[in-house]
Parts: structure tokens; C-alpha cells; sequence
């Protein structure tokens, strides 16, 4: 018993001076690739750069910002030409039975300038409307880079836990394959019997079962990382938390998340958005004033042959006032009324998930706190546990499957620290996100802001032109 034990603790000490000799070698390789090594602020200005879903997301502001300038329109003259030639064949028979023939051909040309001057304030409120709408698409392209930082965050807490975790893994099988030989040999000059030799291939079939499924997993965080940050992922650095941006308090974080979060902030606007288009359709039963000038010439476009040519140029002014169209302003009216009582609705529940969202993660943040010093305790418990068992192994007092046992319950206590750590971070930055001030400027990324209200006014007061800004 006493030489088995010996041998017991023979092979926990090459398992530590292996263990001591990956340690070094991991310093090394780390102090060699620190300078290339990726932070996760540098993750995440490249998501916040390349992300498609966040420049899909800007492209479609952009599209709103063109809402503005077409509502002004109805500001500014309509002004048409027109120009119509032809031929045509003329047979007047007239008094005395005298009949005349030509051939003509006619021409017109002409310019129509029409101006609106009063529309029932329909012009007004439409652009009203349109730049509710830039205000409310801002707020949602502010939530959608929220998402894709946090997602981010996200991927590259999942890549640095799931390669730890390999790494992890491949130590705990290079211990069981150890293990394993030592107990072959044991088994061959009969001081153990074939249960150990079992015992020791079911640990080791297990640990690869483990190692399979954290490879395969870091594999997949590596896909998902370069979908989301636009590269693959290479040497990462440890990621920290952001407690020093969180609110004091759960009352703090409720109100600033119901004062500006952009979720809650943009079903502000719609609302705004849905009040101010009841007005608009109140507008179509308004009076209308417009004045239109317009001036043409034409040529042989009489076919009484009285005439050669006409040029004429008029200035009219004219009101019209709907008196019953069917129904249909009225219907849109009441129409445009309970969209805007839905938006309310909508507003209020929105506010509801928000409040909802920041007391998850709030709690789920103190609960991450909690698990990692929980987790931090169990490994070192467990690391106590496996000194002490491989002690009394070595003074006999404990079998080969005491060892294992007891290396089992340190590898589960890695895996979980490693997993509370991940959601440490997630935490921190998902409570941040709740509180509506997830972005570049809080976070203070080391990357231009993306400002949307510069195409807002590159296009507002635009007149004409069909390239956009960038040039397209």
C-alpha cells in the first residue's frame, strides 16, 4: 500500500511540475504576443466601424432624413414645361360649298408655375412630422448600436471563456492520460486491480468527451465573433468590467433608463409623430389657395385656319373648399386619432419593459458579483482539497479514484469560475445597456462618433441634385 501510494504521488507531482511547466510557457507565449494581443475596447470600435447591421441601420436614417426635404417641398413653386409637335391634316368645307385643305404642323410650347399658398397648414405639419420622424429614427439607430456593442461584448467574453476553457480541458486530459499509464503499469506488476485501469479510462474518455465539447464551442464563439466585430478573433486580452460607469443605485438606474433610453426616448417621438398627423389629416378639410402662371406659344394648332399662331400668358388665382368627399378625411381623421392613442399604449409599455430590463440587470449584475467570489472560493476549496487528497494518497490513505475525484471537482470549479467571470462582464455592460448609455462616448472608444444630424443638414435645404452626400 505504501509503494502505491508512492506511486500515486509520483504521479501528482510530474502532473504539477507539467502543470508548473505550461504555466511558464503560457507567460512566455503571452509576454511575446502582448504587443499584438486585442483589446476589447479596440473589439469593439471595429463592430461599432464595420457591423453590418449598424451601417444598414445608418443607411436607413439617412433614407429618413429625405422625409424633410420633401415635405418642404410644399413650400417651394411646382414649375412644369411642356412641348407637344405633331402633323396634321385639315378639310374645312364652307359656306357655297368651298372647301379648304391644309396639311399643319402644330406645335406647343409652354412653362405652368404653380404656387400654394395656404393648404389648411397641411405643409406645416407634414414637415413637423418628417423631422419627428428623423428624432424618433435616431433614438432607433442609437438602440441598434447599443445592440450590436453589447453583442460585441458578448462574443468576445464567449471567446476568451471558451479558449480558457479549452485550455482547461487539455490539462485535465494530459493529467488522466498520465493517470491512465501509471495505472496500466501498476495493473501489470499487480498492485492494482483492472477496476482502477477502468476507472482511470472512463475519467479519460470523459475528459475528452469535454474537451471535444469546449473545442467545439470556442469554435463557434469564433464564427459568431467574426460576424459581429468584422475579423477573427487572434490573441485577446482579459476583459474588465465597467462598474465605475453604473448608477449608484437601482432607483438611479430606473429613472436615467426611463429618461434616456433610446427604446423609450424614440416611442416618445412616435408619439409626437402620430399626435401631429391627426392635423394633417384634419388639413383635407381645409380651404386651398394657389396661384399658377403660366406662358405658351403655339403654331398652326388652329384648325379653322383663322390663325397662324397664338402666345398667351395668364396669372390665376384660385380657392377651393371641400365640402364632401365621401368620407374619406373624415375616416382618415378618426384614423390618425387612435393610431395616436396606440402610440401612447405602446409608449407606456415600452416604458414598462425598460423599467422591467434595468431590474434584471441589475440583479443579474449583483448576482454575477456574488458568483464569482462564490466561484473564486470553490476553486480555491477544491484546489485545497486535491493537495490534501494527493497527501493522504501519498501516506496511503486514499486510491487512485480518490485522486481523480477529486481533480474532477477542481476542473468543474474552473469551468464554473471561468463562466462567472464571462458573466461578470456581460453583466456590467448589459446594465449599462439598460440604462440607455451604451455607446462611444461613454465608453470613450477610441473612434470618431457617427454623427447622424451631418447628412441631416447636408440634405434638408437641398433643392435639387440626385447624387447623395457620399457621392452615390
Amino acid at each position: 500500500m505504501v509503494e502505491r501510494a508512492a506511486r500515486v504521488g509520483d504521479v501528482t507531482r510530474r502532473v504539477l511540475l507539467s502543470g508548473i511547466g505550461l504555466g511558464v510557457l503560457a507567460c512566455a507565449l503571452l509576454t511575446e504576443t502582448k504587443a499584438r494581443a486585442e483589446s476589447l475596447p479596440e473589439a469593439l470600435v471595429k463592430a461599432y466601424q464595420t457591423n453590418p447591421q449598424l451601417n444598414a441601420e445608418r443607411a436607413r436614417q439617412r433614407a429618413t432624413d429625405e422625409n424633410v426635404p420633401q415635405a418642404l417641398a410644399g413650400y417651394r413653386p411646382q414649375i412644369i414645361a411642356g412641348l407637344s409637335v405633331g402633323l396634321q391634316a385639315v378639310r374645312d368645307q364652307l359656306p357655297g360649298n368651298v372647301i379648304q385643305t391644309a396639311t399643319l404642323k402644330p406645335w406647343q410650347i409652354g412653362v405652368t408655375v404653380t404656387q400654394t399658398l395656404f393648404n389648411g397648414f397641411k405643409t406645416t405639419n407634414s414637415v413637423r412630422v418628417a423631422e419627428l420622424q428623423v428624432q424618433s429614427g435616431r433614438e432607433a439607430l442609437r438602440n441598434v448600436g447599443q445592440g450590436v456593442l453589447l453583442d460585441a461584448v458578448t462574443a468576445y467574453t464567449n471567446v476568451l471563456a471558451n479558449q480558457t476553457l479549452v485550455e482547461a480541458q487539455r490539462a485535465n486530459v494530459a493529467f488522466l492520460k498520465e493517470t491512465r499509464a501509471i495505472t496500466e503499469r501498476r495493473l501489470n506488476a499487480g498492485d492494482v486491480t483492472p477496476t482502477d485501469t477502468a476507472q482511470a479510462e472512463a475519467r479519460l474518455n470523459r475528459g475528452l468527451a469535454d474537451l471535444n465539447a469546449a473545442e467545439v464551442n470556442y469554435a463557434v464563439s469564433q464564427a459568431t465573433y467574426a460576424q459581429v466585430v468584422g475579423t477573427a478573433p487572434s490573441q485577446l486580452r482579459p476583459a474588465e468590467t465597467i462598474d465605475r460607469l453604473l448608477p449608484r443605485s437601482r432607483e438611479d438606474a430606473i429613472a436615467l433608463s426611463l429618461r434616456e433610453h433610446p427604446a423609450v426616448t424614440a416611442a416618445g417621438f412616435d408619439v409626437d409623430v402620430a399626435s401631429t398627423s391627426i392635423r394633417v389629416a384634419e388639413s383635407s378639410l381645409m380651404p386651398n389657395v394657389s396661384v399658377q402662371g403660366s406662358v405658351s406659344r403655339s403654331r398652326d394648332t388652329d384648325t379653322t385656319l383663322g390663325s397662324f399662331g397664338t402666345d398667351q400668358a395668364s396669372v390665376i388665382g384660385q380657392v377651393t373648399q371641400p365640402i364632401y368627399d365621401g368620407g374619406t378625411a373624415a375616416s382618415q381623421t378618426r384614423q390618425a386619432k387612435e393610431v395616436a392613442a396606440q402610440s401612447r399604449l405602446v409608449l407606456d409599455r415600452v416604458r414598462n419593459q425598460a423599467k422591467t430590463a434595468v431590474v434584471s440587470a441589475w440583479v443579474a449584475n449583483e448576482g454575477a458579483k456574488i458568483a464569482v467570489s462564490a466561484s473564486e472560493s470553490e476553486m480555491k476549496a477544491a484546489e485545497v482539497a486535491l493537495a490534501g487528497v494527493q497527501k493522504e494518497a501519498a501516506g496511503g490513505q486514499r486510491t487512485t479514484v480518490d485522486v481523480l475525484n477529486a481533480q474532477q471537482d477542481l476542473i468543474t470549479a474552473r469551468a464554473r469560475l471561468i463562466g462567472a467571470q464571462r458573466d461578470r462582464v456581460i453583466a456590467s455592460y448589459t446594465l449599462l445597456s439598460a440604462t440607455g448609455r451604451l455607446d462611444v462616448k461613454t465608453l470613450n472608444l477610441k473612434t470618431p462618433d457617427y454623427l447622424p444630424e451631418v447628412h441631416y443638414h447636408q440634405v434638408r435645404d437641398a433643392w435639387h441634385g440626385l447624387r447623395t452626400p457620399s457621392g452615390q
